[in-house]
């Protein structure tokens, strides 16, 4: 089967020729990649520990495009950006990771996404392979890095399940704080939305992004979380129609709105940056779900029966799981929610999806 993953291509007609006369601050194309804050990328140039064209960068220096940068032992080249930051929203499914290569091999949420021309896909943040919904992903590093930031408060929905009974005092110990490792920690809302003899459903919000903090908090109660979903992300939920392993494009208002939200430039910075070494080998848009991919730390009946019943409470309509995946009896899939069809390799021209998203909830 070819690949037939579209193309989005982040550059104007001709840009590659113009690309060497663009000029921008070192730091700013290094936030944009999302390396890191403006502010802390430029203590990394004072500390000598970024090269540009192999000599040791200096603070306030700039680079042109086609210019080779080395920072943490990685070598790029800054391209030219000339179109508008992509914001991207992903239904991540199980079984996938939030890396772009993983050492054990397991499929990555990278292989699923249109492939671009010019720019990275950079995740807003992380979620655990076991962890399934609202992935962001964007070609703008500072907005990234604005969206991830403990200082930006940025409330993360989740709907999970849980083994066993739970009494009303758990849920008000978590609703006042807790003490894990790494500090104290709460939901700043927790709502019972359903329970039966063997577990409970929860809708949690937390308002910061800290490694697996709705499963620890679980635990430090003695309970075990057996699915969990994120449904918002800020102002932006998981759209209704978005099926697992398919992705949408944010309006390009909304992520002005975005940027505006952060104080970010109305103009962001022209120059990227692209890995030197070779593209990892693409594959097919769909996401291929096998019995293999089963994870094995559910708890109580199969991850199908258990996905049905997760989509009775965060009101995210999709398809039935082995229909339109690439399984026996199920087409091929439609990777985005855009009406028009593009054939391979064609550019890719405006929003995907023009639905409005429903349940939306004020960040």
């Amino acid at each position: 089967m070819s690949d037939t993953r579209k193309v989005l291509s982040l550059k104007a007609k001709g840009s590659e020729n113009s690309s060497t006369k663009i000029e921008e601050r070192l730091h700013k194309v290094l936030a944009q990649a999302g390396l890191g804050s403006r502010r802390a990328l430029e203590e990394r140039i004072a500390q000598g520990l970024v090269k540009v064209n192999g000599e040791v960068a200096q603070t306030g220096q700039s680079v042109r495009g086609g210019d080779r940068i080395d920072i943490d032992g990685k070598t790029f080249v800054a391209t030219a950006l000339t179109e508008p930051a992509s914001v991207l929203l992903y239904n991540k499914p199980e079984g996938e990771v939030t890396t772009r290569e993983d050492p054990e091999g397991r499929p990555t949420v990278f292989e699923a996404l249109p492939r671009l021309k010019g720019a990275r896909w950079i995740a807003v943040g992380r979620l655990d392979i076991n962890t399934t919904g609202l992935l962001l992903l964007t070609t703008d590093g500072e907005l990234a890095n604005a969206l991830m930031h403990p200082s930006s408060n940025i409330q993360r929905e989740y709907v999970c399940r849980i083994h066993g009974e739970v009494p009303d005092a758990v849920v008000d110990r978590l609703a006042r704080g807790v003490a894990l490792d790494d500090g104290p920690a709460k939901f700043d809302e927790i709502e019972r939305i359903g329970s039966s003899d063997s577990h409970a459903w929860f809708r949690v919000v937390l308002s910061e992004g800290r490694n697996r903090e709705v499963r620890r908090l679980w635990e430090s109660q003695g309970y075990q979380v057996s699915r969990l979903k994120r449904v918002r992300y800020g102002s932006i939920p998981l759209p209704r129609l978005l099926k697992r392993g398919h992705c949408e494009e944010l309006p390009q208002a909304e992520v002005q709105k975005l940027r505006a939200q952060f104080q970010l430039e109305n103009n962001p910075p022209v120059l990227t940056l692209q890995p030197v070494i070779g593209q990892r080998k693409s594959r097919p848009t769909e996401i291929r779900v096998g019995k293999d991919r089963k994870q094995a730390s559910y708890v109580n009946g199969s991850i199908d029966d258990e996905a049905r019943e997760l989509r009775r409470f965060d009101h995210v309509r999709e398809e039935p799981r082995g229909r339109g995946r690439g399984r026996p009896g199920g087409g091929a899939g439609k990777p985005f929610a855009g009406k028009g069809k593009r054939g391979p390799g064609k550019p890719f021209s405006g929003p995907m999806g023009t639905d409005a998203p429903a349940g939306a909830r004020p960040a």
